[in-house]
């Protein structure tokens, strides 16, 4: 297949053909190989090109699938030869995280217990980015069990930060983070309980989405059939991507029906227009948000108001309880049996985390204080959809801090305890499933800062629009 090239890497112009298809974000991929430009082995080939580069500095992809990619990017060039229908992602090279099930493959939670705990079918999520056409080209790297803000565990090694190799790349999804930062994959299949998928986004410089709960269908075969409450509504499968677009067609992709997630909800994606008025929180009753945190939230206050937006500063529902309610059913849930799977089979570096989330009187095991917890997340619920009906969407932190320094979570429960109160906004999110964007602003002393937008249950369309309309004006570099 012949085409011409250039040396550019703008991601703009959909006619040029620039000679590194990695660096293409993932409509400008689907949009060539469906015009037959390129083909979709190319776009593989050239992921996996970039993965070999890199990787094995950053150590973002824990298995390259080499051989399965090319396999199945031959079979999309062949389905578009025979004119058949193609899919959102038909040929579009991703990556997904290594605790979700792809068959065949370790499902291994970064954990050395796992590591040939091999997966008969595949997930929810995988299966929709397969029916959607997308190439698996590698599997990324994670956390044990998923329980950190940092990325690393002693079967896969430590995921380094694409911006500067002593910062964390988040966590839990620090690796389909880095994965995207770093140009090994245009998208990233994450997760996010807490924060998982908006916060390696935030501390990578990319794009990350965490979806309503029920939205795209969510399950793991090799963890059994129970879920915990927690795992059902606050847990949820999500993209990262270098841009709003990739992750708006992502989120189109994954987000199919699959009966095996009893929580999927057949929503559309898109609701009817609202006033386009945003609430910014700039301030957190008891908090302190880092200056470049609150610089960010004001730039990008004036960029949406240069798009035609209103932004007025205001007061939420009391976000510290949302951080409670959270700590109240998820903590619960998570010592109530998970903590000694972590005990048993964990590396020490998440029992060290786990063991400072756990000794605070705010994590207690205790049945009371859970039952109240979901009575007060119900109520916390209808107060934040009383704002909601008042500015459509919230322009708040992602997380208070810059990035954290690797060892942060290793220094004891006065450390961990700094390190989650700055994680607050992320938790309120997760504890009352709104839909949440990290969206990057740009680079503070070369280290990545964002905001998050939040919308009402299923609003997801609004979040991204208000990120599309930053993105035109933030113009984040790339660490390539």
């Amino acid at each position: 297949m012949s085409h011409s090239h250039s040396n550019t890497t703008d991601q703009s112009d959909a006619t040029a053909l620039p000679s590194e298809i990695w660096c293409w974000q993932a409509t400008k991929i689907a949009e060539h190989i469906r015009r037959g430009d390129i083909s979709a082995r190319e776009a593989a080939q050239s992921c996996l090109d970039r993965i070999a580069a890199t990787n094995g500095h950053i150590n973002a992809i824990t298995h390259t699938l080499a051989e399965s990619a090319l396999r199945d990017a031959d079979a999309a060039d062949a389905k578009r030869a025979r004119g058949e229908s193609l899919g959102l992602l038909h040929g579009v090279p991703v990556t997904v995280k290594c605790n979700v099930d792809v068959v065949g493959q370790p499902t291994t939670h970064g954990v050395v217990a796992k590591r040939d705990l091999i997966a008969g079918i595949d997930s929810p999520v995988v299966s929709n980015l397969h029916r959607a056409g997308a190439v698996i080209v590698g599997r990324t790297n994670t956390p044990a069990f998923s329980l950190r803000w940092f990325t690393e565990n002693d079967l896969h090694g430590r995921t380094l930060n694409p911006w500067r190799d002593d910062l964390t790349p988040g966590g839990s999804s620090g690796g389909a983070s880095a994965a995207v930062a770093a140009g090994m994959c245009p998208i990233a299949h994450g997760n996010d309980l807490a924060g998982s998928v908006r916060y390696p986004a935030y501390a990578c410089g990319v794009v990350g989405l965490r979806p309503t709960a029920g939205r795209i269908p969510s399950w793991t075969p090799t963890s059994g059939e129970a879920r915990t409450y927690a795992a059902q509504m606050f847990a949820v499968q999500g993209p990262i991507a270098r841009t709003v677009a990739d992750v708006r067609l992502s989120l189109a992709a994954m987000s199919a029906d699959d009966h095996r997630d009893p929580n999927w909800v057949p929503a559309p994606l898109e609701g009817p227009d609202a006033p386009r008025r945003v609430a910014m929180v700039d301030e957190i009753e008891g908090l302190t948000l880092a200056p470049a945190v609150r610089d960010a939230l004001h730039q990008a206050a004036k960029w949406l108001e240069a798009e035609g937006y209103t932004v007025e500063r205001a007061t939420p529902p009391d976000m510290r309880e949302g951080f409670d309610i959270w700590m109240a059913i998820a903590m619960t849930e998570i010592k109530d049996g998970f903590g000694e799977l972590v005990e048993q089979y964990g590396d020490d570096g998440v029992k060290r985390a786990l063991a400072g989330m756990v000794d605070r009187p705010d994590a207690t095991r205790d049945l009371s204080r859970y039952i109240n917890g979901h009575a007060r997340r119900d109520q916390m619920r209808r107060r934040w959809n009383a704002l909601f009906a008042q500015y459509p969407v919230v322009l708040m932190p992602t997380s208070l801090e810059l990035p954290f320094v690797y060892g942060d979570d290793q220094r004891g429960p006065e450390a961990m305890a700094h390190i989650l109160a700055a994680q607050t906004p992320l938790k309120l999110v997760a504890a009352l499933n709104f839909p949440g964007l990290s969206v990057p602003t740009g680079l503070v002393n070369g280290v990545p800062v964002g905001v998050q937008l939040i919308s009402r249950a299923f609003r997801e369309d609004l979040c991204l629009a208000a990120g599309e309309a930053i993105e035109r004006h933030a113009r984040m570099p790339q660490p390539f």
